[in-house]
This record gives C-alpha cells, structure tokens and sequence, in this order.
C-alpha cells in the first residue's frame, strides 16, 4: 500500500495530472472533475471498465495496463493507497521527483476554495454523502461532490457544482480524512476497522477525535453509536478542561463549533421517532418537538439512520426539516448498496458492497425483510486476508440471518497471498454447518446457487472485492434453471465491467 504523506504541501498548479488506478470509483470522479475544471488528465488502469470508457468518451486518454511510459511528461502523479510501492508508474514519477498526491489530496486541492461537508464513519459513508447531494439539489442548490459510488438518481459519482458547498466521502482507512480542511463533519459511527493500517482500537478512535475536532462550522455524530458517542465525550472533555484552563482568561475556552446529534436516544437533536420497514422505509423523526414523516427511497433501518444522520445536516445548515427530509426520501440508491439485478428465474438478485460484520449484520437484516416469504441465499467474497482472520467469526454471526451462505476465496487486493488463510475459516465458523458451504470455483457456485433457490427467493451477492463481477453468471445461471424455463423472468447478460471494476477496487 501507498499512504498518504499528511505534511506534504500540495501545489497550487498541479499541470498536467496522472491518474494511476483511474478506472476506481473515487479516482475516476476526481478525474472527472479536474478534467472539466480544464487540467489535463491521462490516466491507467489494468483493465477497462465503465469508468474507463467514460473519461475515454469525456476526452481522458486512458492505457490499460500499468508502464512506466504511461506517466509521459505530467507534472503530477495521483495514486490510491491499494497501489502498489513497485508500480512502475509510481516509481517512474519518484525517479523524476514530481509530486505525488494520494487521491484524498487530489480531492483536498478540487476542494480547496469551498465549504466541504466531509462525510466520515466505519459504516454508511457512501449512502449518507449520495444522500446529502440528491437532498442538496431538491433543495435548490447546487453543491459539488464526489461519492464513491454512482449515485442512482443523478447518474454520476461526482459534479462540479456552482454553489460554496462541496459534499465529499472521506476515507477513515489510512487516515486520509484528516488532509481536509473541514467545515461541516458528519460522523455516522465509529465501529473500531482497518485495525491493519492503525495497530490498535485507541489510535482508530485517536483519529475520529482527530476528524471530529477539525470541524471548524458544525459537527454531526450520532447519538446511539458507542464509538461515536465515545468521540463526542472525549471532545466534551476536552472543552471542560478548556474551559477551566481559561477561566477568568476573558474567554469561555469550550468548544465553540455547534454539535447536532441524531438517532433513537431521547437526547437526538433530530430524533428518530420510529422506523417502518415493511417495504420502502417509512422514518418518522422529531426535531424541535415537531414531528414529520416521509417514505424513503431505499430499504432497511440503517439507511432510514443514515437518512436521519443526513437531515441532521441540512437542517444544521438552516433548510427547513420537512422540506430536507422530504429531499432526502428522493435519495434511490447508489451502485452496489443493495442494488437490484433483476428476477432471473424468478429470482430476486441483489449485489452490496458491505464488507464488515456490522454492515452485514444490518444489510441482512434490511434483506430479510424484502425477501418476504422467500429464502435469502448469500454470496459472499471475504475481502482481505487480515480482515478475514480477524472477523471470520463475526462474518459467521452476521451471516447466519440468512437460510443459506456461500462463500468464495478471500479477495487480498492490496495484501500480500497468505495460503494459510481462506474463505473456509468463516464457513467452519458457522454453528449450523449446513447452513454454509465454502466453494472456490464460481462456476460451481452459481451451479449450487441454482439447486438452492426457486422462484420468490432472493439471492444477495455481498463483498468489497471483485464479486460483482460474479453477478451476470448468476443471472444468466439463473435464467437458464428450469424454473426460469417454466415460465419465470429471466434478465440478459450484465456488463461484468461495472463501474466498481477497477484497479483499486475495494480500497476504502
């Protein structure tokens, strides 16, 4: 991995820019948008997929595959932490000593002159930031932002905006949101990850103190999370003891920058009242003492949370609460957060990023729901062998909510192979071994797929990795079943170079 430098001093004219890894969902958006801001922009990655043939179509130059001579003659090279040190672009951009930004300076510097609203949390990240910007514009604004998925009703993971906002997600795994010059922090938990990258829960907490103090106009934590809440009291602590330090000193010492909570606590500023979640989400909130209630766009209770967490926000930036929950409800979706494939088969087929037990834990619970009556069969690609090692069991718990779990090998990406470590230390974890198989061949999986499921189930793919791309054999598996060939709906191919096909996908 490449860690972002937090001291070096980003130019001001970057000139020409190399995107190495460019086809990754939040590399592809900045380049994106320096690209319409007029710096010139080439990038690589090691293969195409949608993000590629987008800058293509957009004027990018775009290589496939990694060289040295990909770098050219720019003046500036930005990389993603999942690259490699022995990269020969990178070392090619050492050799010639011009800088290299990691992507979160790259954002830092298109952000550089506006007012961000920095979205941070283990969890909830992307939902939260897409809802933010689809809020933001039925409100009548016009923010830039970059999500780090396409968000479903705009079409795009990033825009350059006209207004002084700017909405971005900031990536808590390499302590990356720290670069930003944050005005308004939203935190939405801060369950203990990347423990690989920070060696130990205190300096993961250490960091989200850190993010959390930094905002200079408003904080928005939640009020149920423990982490979170444990966030808020250090920096409450940290003002008391401020404030007795300048005691009779003419000032108050305490921390001035407002704090808006949200959640079910009865101390919630913006207070979630109750939470339907038969189909679509109904939230109801309380704020101020008044109650309001919108159908949201999306399933399950954690995004109505996330809903809530996102309408703390905007009424914390003055928009009226009904009118901002209201244009957060127009928020549909974003890629791989339990987007909808179709019904191959009759089959319900879904497809998520979540790859932590906590996300998994609350993704099944909301897919539960949806499938009804039906069986809920996972698919699931482990993502890093550190993460597996340390979680297997919790992957375990996590998983047992559905009837049936298949898991594929781990995905390392950015890790060195350790053949001692596979997919199967999570199903032998399970406490009903039948209601888990390890299979390391996803033709076989699909295969086991179609002997699991009849019409009415639904079959939920669920990863950070590469196992989307195992979703269109499912689909056409499915189709071709002969419960498909008796009459239920089948869907064609889908593209297996969606737009989280990248070199660093799955970096956080």
């Amino acid at each position: 991995m490449i860690y972002p430098d937090l001291e070096l001093e980003i130019p001001e004219n970057l000139g020409r820019v190399h995107f190495v890894g460019i086809g990754g969902a939040g590399m592809s958006a900045i380049a994106h948008m320096m690209h319409a801001a007029g710096v010139p922009v080439t990038g690589s990655d090691r293969g195409s997929n949608y993000s590629t043939q987008a800058l293509e179509a957009a004027g990018v130059p775009v290589a496939v595959g990694h060289a040295a001579d990909n770098v050219g003659e720019a003046d500036t090279l930005v990389v993603t932490g999942a690259l490699s040190p022995d990269n020969p672009e990178y070392l090619r951009a050492r050799e010639r000593g011009i800088p290299v930004l990691h992507r979160s300076q790259a954002l830092a510097w298109l952000a550089r002159s506006q007012r961000l609203v920095a979205v941070a949390g283990a969890h909830g990240k992307t939902t939260s930031t897409g809802m933010l910007a689809t809020a933001l514009r039925g409100l009548g604004q016009d923010p830039s932002f970059v999500n780090g998925s396409v968000i479903a009703g705009i079409g795009a993971a990033s825009a350059a905006g006209t207004d002084d906002l700017f909405v971005i997600e900031a990536d808590e795994s390499d302590k990356s949101f720290l670069i930003y010059d944050t005005q308004v922090a939203l935190v939405t938990n801060v369950d203990p990850e990347h423990l690989d990258f920070f060696g130990s829960r205190e300096n993961f907490m250490a960091a989200f103190v850190e993010f959390a103090r930094g905002a200079s106009e408003l904080l928005v934590i939640s009020a149920d999370d423990p982490g979170a809440l444990e966030v808020l009291e250090t920096l409450r602590a940290e003002g008391a003891e401020g404030a007795e330090d300048a005691e009779g000193a003419g000032h108050a010492g305490a921390r001035a920058v407002p704090v808006r909570t949200f959640g079910f606590a009865d101390s919630a500023d913006v207070r979630i009242h109750a939470v339907h979640t038969g189909g679509l989400a109904v939230l109801e909130l309380e704020i101020d003492g008044a109650r309001f209630s919108e159908k949201l766009g999306v399933f399950g209770r954690y995004n109505a949370v996330n809903a809530a967490g996102a309408v703390a926000v905007l009424t914390g930036l003055g928009f009226d609460p009904a009118a901002s929950l209201k244009a957060v409800a127009g928020f549909t979706g974003t890629h791989r957060r339990f987007e909808f494939h179709g019904e191959p088969g009759g089959v319900r087929l879904y497809d998520d990023y979540a790859h932590h037990p906590t996300e998994v834990e609350a993704l099944l619970d909301s897919a539960r729901s949806v499938a009804g009556d039906g069986q809920l069969i996972v698919v699931h690609q482990p993502h890093l062998y550190s993460r597996t090692r340390t979680f297997h069991r919790e992957f375990a718990a996590a998983f047992a909510a559905a009837d049936h779990t298949i898991v594929l090998e781990i995905d390392g990406v950015r890790e060195a192979p350790d053949p001692t470590t596979t997919g199967e230390i999570v199903t032998q974890a399970f406490a009903d071994q039948s209601r888990a198989s390890y299979v390391d061949d996803w033709g076989r999986a699909a295969a086991q797929v179609v002997e699991l499921t009849q019409p009415g189930d639904l079959v939920l793919v669920v990863g950070a990795g590469t196992v989307y791309q195992i979703v269109p054999r499912l689909a056409d598996a499915l189709g071709a079943s002969p419960a498909a060939a008796a009459g239920g709906a089948g869907v064609g191919s889908l593209d297996a170079n969606g737009p989280a096909a990248s070199e660093t996908h799955g970096a956080r």
